[in-house]
């Protein structure tokens, strides 16, 4: 398990969240790097297939073309995303070896039940991939919002030191608010 040095003047992080159309086939993610400061330091895009299975190739071809040795941990807006494209996150932290933090914001009662009605002749794999994820932790931030997190290679006092450190108002770490504006307006500029 790696640390998060949170007294690390320049300490960065990857964010990556989504925008698409439900027309469309692909899903545009858009990562940031942003350091402690709230300085932005890094663009970088990806297209991850509605409905499929390859979120998690798509953020680590993000995270490798960034080609960068000082991102010391990656948010994300969500680990499913793109209609039911679930992310590994334990495959993120296993290949990358910094911690990942998976950020949702609404109480959910689980998806399996939408996993079967949109794969009745293969839910059995997307339900597997979903089970593989574990539970969320509820997490209150020092704006006084509640979250939902998943997260592997930090424990969860380190991870909520994070997200309260780069989270200036509201529910959303700036760093994911700045990924989900990039990912948006992405997709707005396409005709």
């Amino acid at each position: 398990m790696n640390h998060i040095h949170l007294e690390k003047k320049g300490l960065r992080g990857l964010a990556v969240a989504e925008s698409f159309r439900e027309t469309d086939m692909t899903s545009n993610l858009a990562g940031v790097v942003m350091r402690r400061d709230f300085v932005i330091d890094g663009f970088v895009f990806g297209k991850a297939t509605i409905e499929g299975d390859d979120a998690t190739n798509v953020i680590l071809s993000m995270y490798e073309r960034l080609a960068r040795q000082d991102i010391s941990f990656i948010l994300l807006s969500g680990l499913i995303i793109s209609m039911y494209n679930i992310i590994d996150i334990k495959k993120l932290w296993k290949d990358i070896k910094v911690p990942v933090i998976g950020v949702t914001y609404e109480e959910s009662d689980g998806i399996e039940d939408a996993i079967k009605h949109h794969f009745p002749d293969s839910y059995k794999s997307k339900t597997m991939q979903y089970d593989k994820l574990g539970p969320r932790t509820k997490m209150s931030l020092h704006t006084k919002y509640d979250i939902y997190v998943r997260i592997e290679g930090c424990e969860i006092n380190e991870a909520r030191k994070l997200l309260d450190t780069f989270t200036l108002q509201g529910a959303v770490p700036e760093p994911l608010r700045v990924a989900q504006l990039l990912a948006k307006s992405e997709l707005d500029s396409r005709p």
